[in-house]
Formats: structure tokens, C-alpha cells, sequence
């Protein structure tokens, strides 16, 4: 913000009585050209997001990949590679250690239903996992508990649901105030249990 010298203000003074008084205002100096800041370039980072799934999310997997890389963002997928089964809370887990870990910003897992999953999340330190159906609890998760794991359940939505599910919950901030107190205490609570 610029700062007004005394003279600029006896200048601004004596314009005001002037045309208080019904007198001619005084000429205004020519104005100065205030030097503007150059603009840095902000630098670019590209947020990674993990992503795995057991057979029962293989597909869905495949299919928002696209959709993350069209957003900007880069992926790391920790599998499944194909419909053969396998265990959902390996892959819940692997996504987990990379949120965890700092190693993505952000982390997606989907099995049949996503509980499975969510909880598995939850079993590992740093990880706020929410499992997400519609658009409401997508917002939510990342509004009020700032979840930085999202799990679907493949056998409950479809593909156009989950995209949708999945951009809102990428783009939605935490909403902070009230819920930061809350988040806090969820972080209280693990750091109490953690051995």
C-alpha cells in the first residue's frame, strides 16, 4: 500500500476546503507512476495421486486414470494389473504408505464396495481415508475432514458417478474454522494409540 506524504495531504486539505468554500479547485500535481512489482512466475508442481485396486475395482481404476492425467496430475498406480482376484487390503495399504509417506499428495483406492478398503487406510499413521458415493460426500470428506485418501466402491456406482466423484474431491479445499479443531482431535486421537 502507498503511503501519503504531509504534503500530499495538505494538497488534498486545501482541494476539499476549496470546494467546500465554492472556489476553483487547485491544480492537481501530475500524478506519479507507482513502480508495479514484477510478477514471479508461480513454479509448477504437479501433485502426485496413487491409486490400486483389488479385481473388483481393476476397471474403474483403468478408466479414471485418463481423467486424473487430463486434471494434471501425475499417478502412481500400485495395481492390481488385471481382473485375476487378489486382496483388497494390499493395495489399500501400498496407496496409504505413499500418502503417509509424503510421496503423494493425495490417494485413491477402489475395491467392490470401499470399506474394505477405508479401513485399511485408516490403520496407517497420517492417513484420513473417506470413503465417498455421491457428490455430498465427496465435499464433506475433503471440507470437513480434510481426507486425503478417497475409496469407491466399484460395485456401487458407476463410471460417470465416480468421475465426478473424484474431480469434486480433488478440487474441494478444507473448509478450515470449526473443522480444523475437529481435524485436530482426530489427529490427537492417533498419535494417542500409535505404539
Amino acid at each position: 500500500m502507498a503511503q501519503i506524504n504531509e504534503s500530499e495531504i495538505q494538497e488534498i486539505v486545501r482541494r476539499v476546503i476549496a470546494q467546500a468554500l465554492g472556489q476553483p479547485a487547485p491544480a492537481a500535481p501530475p500524478l506519479q507512476e507507482l513502480p508495479l512489482p514484477k510478477a514471479e512466475p508461480a513454479p509448477v508442481q504437479c501433485k502426485v495421486v496413487a491409486i490400486g485396486a483389488d479385481h473388483g475395482g481393476y476397471e474403474l481404476k483403468e478408466l479414471l486414470k485418463p481423467d486424473l492425467a487430463a486434471l494434471g496430475f501425475d499417478i502412481t498406480d500400485v495395481g492390481t494389473t488385471n481382473k485375476e482376484p487378489v486382496d483388497y487390503p494390499d493395495f489399500a495399504h501400498a496407496v496409504a504408505l505413499l500418502v503417509s509417506s509424503g510421496q503423494a499428495w493425495r490417494g485413491i483406492i477402489i475395491d467392490g464396495a470401499g470399506i474394505g478398503s477405508c479401513i485399511v487406510a485408516n490403520k496407517v499413521p497420517g492417513v484420513r481415508a473417506g470413503m465417498a458415493y455421491d457428490y455430498s460426500t465427496a465435499v464433506n470428506g475433503r471440507e470437513h475432514n480434510d481426507t486425503n485418501v478417497l475409496t469407491l466402491g466399484a460395485g456401487l456406482i458407476g463410471i460417470t458417478l465416480a468421475k465426478l466423484i473424484v474431480k469434486t474431491w480433488l478440487t474441494t479445499e478444507f473448509g478450515g474454522g470449526r473443522h480444523a479443531k475437529r481435524v485436530e482431535k482426530i489427529l490427537a486421537y492417533e498419535k494417542q494409540h500409535l505404539k
